[in-house]
């Protein structure tokens, strides 16, 4: 009889052990659960992610670069990136390409400009699918649409350089949409061995400066001779670093820039973009100060018109960190 009870407090021993596993396995879970990507103002019921809050114009790269942003930071896209793929998807063009879109008054979307660049965006588009592998492979209008973006892009391929041009019209490679190109190659499924290494090889020798000060804006000539300026110049110094670009000396090559450009970028925010996606790269750097800075100088204009979605995205992820706005007195800009 002993025996007996004693096999049954055992079992039931058992029983509550295992039920306290299972309940710390789903706390330890939820406790490390991405958080998820809010686009509440800027993301339409129809899936349309417009550049500011509210507003009346879709262009699908900053849309992309923002839901990417997060995705590479460790937010869960999965809602607002599904639902924009299924919107944008009927729009893309016979070419693989996409337009920018503005809202009519009955609600529905118009193409009414071209893309600046179709290199950058068929790579983001590419990019932004493979984050969701499952879907991409099983419907086969996502997985058409990525074997168009795939072609389209390859065309835009020039040999001699070994890097990638605008688009079939403007036959010039740009820095940063290199980049972009380069980061679709880093994480794609699809690259072939080597591809993304052969990639950077081909940006660090066309677009690096003789004198190894930073690198080029643009392969045309004639950006060799004109004063640089905040953006694109000084913001493309910085660039490589959002997405990880392999660069000998990060460390050091961030805290050039910012001890050359930081205050300039800070007051942006009280005149033009406060460039979240810079204070990202400050995150990923360690940078607490310069975090602290941004959050102070631009937290009072988020959801203005001076306030993009790709900014919306940034304030989220230092939100998220624990970060919190530098006090009045302490000297940022």
């Amino acid at each position: 009889m002993k025996a007996a009870r004693a096999r049954l407090l055992h079992r039931v021993r058992c029983v509550f052990a295992a039920l306290g596993c299972a309940v710390a396995a789903v706390a330890g879970m939820n406790a490390h659960a991405a958080p998820r990507l809010d686009l509440t103002g800027y993301a339409d019921a129809a899936g349309a992610i417009t550049v500011l809050h509210g507003g009346e114009s879709a262009d699908p790269y900053f849309a992309m670069q923002a839901l990417l942003l997060a995705h590479d930071n460790g937010f869960d896209i999965a809602a607002p990136a599904e639902k924009f793929v299924d919107w944008l998807l009927p729009k893309q063009k016979p070419d693989g390409t996409f337009d920018r879109f503005c809202r009519l008054d009955n609600g529905d979307w118009l193409a009414c400009k071209t893309a600046d660049a179709d290199d950058s965006l068929l790579a983001m588009w590419m990019r932004l699918l493979e984050t969701m592998p499952e879907k991409t492979s099983s419907q086969p209008a996502w997985s058409g649409s990525y074997r168009i973006a795939q072609r389209s892009l390859a065309h835009l391929f020039q040999p001699s350089r070994g890097v990638y041009m605008v688009s079939p019209v403007y036959l010039h490679g740009l820095f940063m949409d290199n980049l972009e190109v380069w980061a679709l190659k880093r994480h794609s499924r699809h690259a072939l061995p080597g591809e993304a290494d052969a990639l950077a090889q081909a940006i660090r020798s066309t677009f690096g400066k003789p004198d190894a000060t930073g690198f080029l804006v643009s392969t045309q000539l004639e950006q060799r001779w004109q004063p640089p300026v905040f953006y694109p110049d000084h913001v493309a110094q910085i660039f490589p670093l959002t997405l990880d670009f392999p660069m000998p000396a990060a460390k050091s090559h961030y805290a050039a820039w910012m001890a050359m450009h930081r205050g300039e970028w800070l007051r942006h925010s009280q005149h033009d973009y406060p460039w979240g996606i810079i204070a990202v790269a400050a995150l990923r750097q360690g940078d607490v100060q310069t975090v602290s800075c941004w959050l102070r100088e631009a937290a009072g204009r988020r959801h203005s018109a001076r306030w993009a979605v790709t900014d919306e995205v940034s304030m989220q992820l230092i939100t998220a960190s624990g970060a919190r706005p530098a006090p009045p007195q302490a000297a940022c800009t």
